[in-house]
């Protein structure tokens, strides 16, 4: 049999939809995951929201074999650094003191999306075809001369094998919620020490002391007024913190259309209409939290919009976790705890990798010290076993 060969793809909608997903949510062992799904990335791209002209020019890899395709990379070559979550400005700025040039460079990733999930997405979910993958992007990085390729929120196991062919390894945290079995929300705050069960039980009062009632909104519930009103919290909460929101109107109702039961709004409802709400999508295992946005302002309102109605929904659909994205050390104290997160960087000039290696060496082991120290000091009950923390690799590669 022949090799597989791999092309270059700048618009999803000319992939076919089901030979991605078969590579993007293989089943089996592998969980679901909807960010990789053809249907949203599609949305983003048709949308205008992550298109060459927003700085997102799509680069997807497409590796294919006499069958057909063999696997599928999400990739996109940028002109900034913007909606990626793992922060490289410091690296751009010092490389263009030093004369060189950071801008463009490749990224693999979902766009606007800090949730951890595949992005080597092997057909066979082979980490033989994973890193067949990995070095076509490198080749095509090299190819085209830019400064770096950059994989984020990737698998700890991708995580590894990216280490293999001379990427650098990077390690930040976010704060997961773990479900242990709960029957209930009352379960879960029976894990709390006291003080904070006490602490979540009057937020979750006065948060909806104003007459405030919540909604949960998923699948064929959906309708347009649902995204009018929500587009609306998203617009208010993006302008006031980054000027200028990543996504259009149109992306909500294109994927609200194409894959409504991955999808979970909460909303908040007061006097007769809708004053705050959260976007959330639905793993096989995991409810991941996207967005937030309100109109009035009401004390707790976001935490138990984004925080405890999330759990509440774990728990109802026997999810093991809640993603609430990227940031949030306030989320320790509501039952969130650290979690590694993983990102792998290829860059092509050997002093600025050089440089970057020493940086992240360290940076990994403060990063793993942080996280021992808050789940030390988490809000569980000091018998509760929550397991440890593990260690960052001793040492980086950083060969090309």
């Amino acid at each position: 049999m022949s090799e597989p060969t791999t092309r270059v793809v700048h618009d999803i909608g000319t992939i076919d939809a089901r030979e991605w997903n078969a590579c993007a949510n293989p089943g089996g062992t592998i969980p679901h995951n909807p960010f990789l799904r053809h249907e949203f990335l599609h949305a983003l791209e048709a949308s205008g929201s992550a298109v060459a002209t927003t700085g997102w020019r799509p680069y997807h890899l497409v590796m294919e074999s006499a069958a057909g395709c063999v696997g599928v990379v999400p990739m996109y070559l940028k002109g900034h650094s913007q909606g990626e979550y793992v922060f490289d400005h410091a690296w751009a700025d010092a490389w263009h003191r030093a004369g060189g040039r950071y801008y463009p460079k490749l990224q693999i990733c979902v766009p606007f999306t800090p949730a951890t999930g595949r992005r080597l997405l092997a057909r066979d979910g082979a980490a033989t075809t994973q890193a067949t993958l990995l070095a076509a992007a490198i080749e095509t990085a090299r190819r085209l001369g830019v400064s770096s390729l950059h994989a984020t929120f990737l698998t700890e196991s991708e995580w590894t094998l990216a280490r293999e062919l001379g990427c650098l390894q990077r390690m930040d945290q976010q704060f997961h919620w773990h479900n242990r079995g709960y029957a209930s929300f009352e379960d879960f705050l029976g894990d709390l020490a006291a003080k904070k069960r006490k602490n979540l039980k009057r937020e979750r009062r006065e948060a909806l002391a104003g007459g405030i009632e919540i909604e949960w909104v998923t699948g064929s519930e959906l309708r347009e007024h649902h995204w009018d009103a929500f587009y609306r919290f998203y617009i208010d909460t993006g302008s006031r913190k980054w000027g200028s929101p990543y996504l259009t109107r149109e992306f909500f109702s294109r994927v609200g259309a194409a894959m409504p039961e991955d999808i979970l709004l909460i909303l908040c409802r007061r006097a007769g209409r809708y004053i705050a709400g959260a976007l959330n999508f639905i793993g096989s295992d995991t409810l991941y939290g996207r967005n937030w946005g309100c109109i009035e302002d009401h004390p707790f309102l976001h935490f138990e919009t984004c925080y405890y109605q999330a759990i509440d929904f774990a728990i109802a659909r026997g999810l093991s976790r809640v993603e609430a994205g990227a940031q949030g050390g306030h989320k320790v104290a509501r039952g969130y705890l650290p979690q590694a997160t993983w990102s792998a960087h290829w860059i092509a000039h050997a002093g600025l990798r050089a440089a970057i290696a020493e940086y992240l060496d360290e940076e990994r082991r403060y990063v793993a010290r942080d996280m021992a120290y808050i789940e030390a000091h988490g809000p569980f009950r000091a018998t509760l076993d929550l397991g440890t923390v593990s260690a960052p690799p001793a040492a980086e590669s950083g060969s090309p």
